[in-house]
């Protein structure tokens, strides 16, 4: 549950930022050096890296939200 919000924007952040990666390819070609500028292996390696990091940023505060007493944390807010 404490995982799904930031999973829901790492999702939007990545379509968004592949959609516009995608369309501006075709500006940057002459600053790529050996790639193609629609190469859909190194897309698909950055986006699944910037997911790994995402998601296990958002693990360790989830993990520890998710340990905590509902109203334990209501009776200190």
């Amino acid at each position: 549950m404490a995982a799904r919000h930031p999973g829901r924007l790492v999702g939007i952040g990545l379509l968004v930022g592949g959609g516009l990666a995608y369309a501006a390819s075709r500006v940057v070609d002459s600053r790529l050096y050996g790639v193609a500028p629609q190469d859909p292996i190194t897309l698909a390696v950055a986006i699944g890296l910037l997911l790994a990091v995402a998601l296990g940023a958002a693990y360790g505060p989830a993990r520890r939200a998710s340990r905590l007493d509902p109203m334990v944390v209501l009776r200190q807010g």
